[in-house]
Parts: structure tokens; C-alpha cells; sequence
């Protein structure tokens, strides 16, 4: 059964619907809301928790919580509320309810998102792991028949090799883990699709696609240096003689750098009318992590990939899940 939602233009989103109504049908996941304290962020959160999606633990000025709660008509009256007097320190206790067990997932409320990440990545008392953390926005183009993944457009500003190769591992896993199917089509993305000394990018690209015939990236295809073009168009693709499993049927987008990540997503959002739900991975549990300008349903859908992401965690490694 889908849900049926859509955005304030009326469109239908089924590609958002179908992750929502699976995320229905797993255990809810403890998550820890970081400072949500607007309307945008808490009105989520309660969504969310009303299609038993999560089970949230607002941490920071309980005050504010209540209050915005109250101006927008709000329930929040079953939530545990965790106080914390300012963003920073919401931030810090939410690090140390992980620490403690006390949630499965981290949700970035009305705060910065630096102030979240530099709690989630402090050398001690942080949230690492062996892996690289990464972010994925997952998107849903009304033009494009696939659900869209790019990354990392958010955290990793100019990631060297060893960074892209753990940054396309965890698009990866995340892909296969939330139900999307398994071999994701992965495009390493450059401005052109032949390799070059001038593009640093399409040698690195060049590079990945040799680490993953060698077993080091695994559960992936990988095509690369692909322009953007070529990647997503199979005409396109056809037109500059490119054949591979990959070019223009991508489901992975893997960006140079992060400002070419971030113009590319935006430039979905607002000219091509894509929502973007975003997800960060490689941290010892995921994190939702929004901008303050999502639509309530693209949080609804960050939720519900987080939420798949920790369900599968829990059956593949029930021990440290426990």
C-alpha cells in the first residue's frame, strides 16, 4: 500500500512513499532529535512519530520545545524531553544518549549543521568509526525514472582517494541496505568522460573503478570519469559511444568535490523541483541530517531511510546492535 503523499505543488512522490511505507513496516528506531526547536523540524519529528516511523527524544531548552510546540498546535506531550540550554550543548548530549545506548539514529533539528557535526566527529567522545563519514542525499527528480543518490555534497569538502573510496562504499551499502535493489549503478562523476592529467577527478575515478575490480569497493557497478550528461542520459551516452552497465542509467552520483555536489543538488531542488532527504553514514549510527529549507515530507523520508539503514544494521550485526 502507498501512501499517496506529495509536496505543497500537488505532485505525487512515489518513489518517497514506497521508502515511507517500508519504514512503516520495520521496528521504530529511538532517535535522538538534536535541538528542534521550529516549526519545519518538530512538525517532522511528530509525523514521523505518528506513523510509528521513530520513537523521538528531544534534546535542548525544553522551554523552547514546548513553546514552539504550542504556537504550531503540535502534541508532543508522549515525547521524552532531554534539556539542554542552547544548541551546542543539545548537540554534545545527544552525542552522550548515543554513548549510553539510548538511541538508534541522530536527527539534526533547527541547529547549524556544523555545530551537530563537530560533536559527531570530535577525536574523543565523538561518533567515528573505521569508516569514512560521508553524506548521501537521496532524491526524488521528477524527471528521472530512478531514485537519485549523490554524494558527498556536505561533509567531505575535497576528499582524497582513500576518502572517495569509503565515501562510495557507504553510498553503496546504503543503497542495497534500505531495499533499493542490489548492484547500484554507480557514475564517478568528472566534466568529461575521458581520462586526463588536467582533471585531477577523472584519474581518481579511473582509480576507483580499478579498486572495485580488485574486491576493494564491493556491491557496486562502477563507470567513471562519466560527464553528467552521460551518466543519467542514455542518448547522451549512445552519442559519445560510452557502453557500459552504468552510463546513462546511473543511481549513484559520485561528485568530484563537494561544491560540485552541492550546486548539483540544489540545482535539482530548485530548478528540476527534486526533494532531497539526506542521510549521513560511517558514524557509529546513522544521522538525519536536513537543511532548514527541506519540505516536511523530505524529512519524513530522511527519517524513514535512516530508520531502514538501522534496521538492516540490527540484522546484520544483532550483537553490536544490542
Amino acid at each position: 500500500m502507498s501512501l499517496q503523499g506529495d509536496t505543497g505543488e500537488g505532485r505525487p512522490r512515489p518513489k518517497y512513499d514506497r521508502l515511507i511505507t517500508a519504514a512503516k513496516h520495520v521496528p521504530s528506531a529511538v532517535t535522538i532529535v538534536v535541538h528542534p526547536c521550529d516549526e519545519t523540524s518538530l512538525t517532522g519529528v511528530c509525523e514521523a512519530a505518528e506513523l510509528g516511523i521513530i520513537k523521538p527524544i528531544l534534546v535542548g531548552p525544553a522551554a523552547k520545545i514546548k513553546a514552539t510546540a504550542e504556537s504550531h498546535k503540535l502534541n508532543i506531550s508522549k515525547f521524552e524531553i532531554v534539556d539542554a540550554p542552547h544548541s551546542e550543548a543539545a548537540a554534545a548530549k545527544a552525542v552522550e544518549l548515543i554513548h549510553s545506548a539510548k538511541g538508534e539514529l541522530l536527527m539534526k533539528g533547527s541547529l547549524h549543521t556544523d555545530e551537530l557535526m563537530k560533536c559527531v566527529t570530535a577525536g574523543t567522545g565523538g561518533l567515528r568509526t573505521n569508516r569514512r563519514i560521508s553524506h548521501v542525499f537521496v532524491m526524488d527528480v521528477p524527471t528521472y525514472a530512478e531514485t537519485l543518490f549523490i554524494t558527498d555534497a556536505a561533509i567531505n569538502i575535497f576528499p582524497d582517494l582513500d576518502a572517495k573510496r569509503d565515501i562510495v562504499q557507504n553510498a553503496i551499502d546504503l543503497f542495497v541496505e534500505i531495499g533499493l535493489g542490489s548492484h547500484p549503478r554507480v557514475a564517478l562523476l568528472s566534466a568529461v568522460e575521458t581520462v586526463t592529467t588536467k582533471i585531477p577527478s577523472t584519474i581518481e575515478a579511473a582509480a576507483l573503478c580499478k579498486m572495485a575490480d580488485r574486491g576493494q569497493i564491493r556491491g557496486g557497478l562502477l563507470d567513471g570519469p562519466l560527464a553528467f550528461d552521460n551518466a543519467i542520459d542514455p542518448q547522451a551516452a549512445e552519442i559519445k559511444g560510452i557502453k557500459s552497465a552504468v552510463a546513462g542509467r546511473a543511481q549513484i552520483l559520485v561528485v568530484p568535490d563537494l561544491e560540485a555536489g552541492n550546486m548539483l543538488a540544489k540545482n535539482l531542488t530548485f530548478l528540476a523541483k527534486a526533494d532531497a532527504a539526506g542521510i549521513v553514514l560511517g558514524a557509529r549510527v546513522p544521522i538525519v541530517l536536513t537543511s532548514r529549507a527541506d519540505s516536511v515530507r523530505a524529512r519524513m523520508a530522511s527519517c524513514a531511510i535512516a530508520v531502514l539503514h538501522a534496521d538492516a544494521r540490527r540484522r546484520l550485526h544483532p550483537v553490536a546492535a544490542a
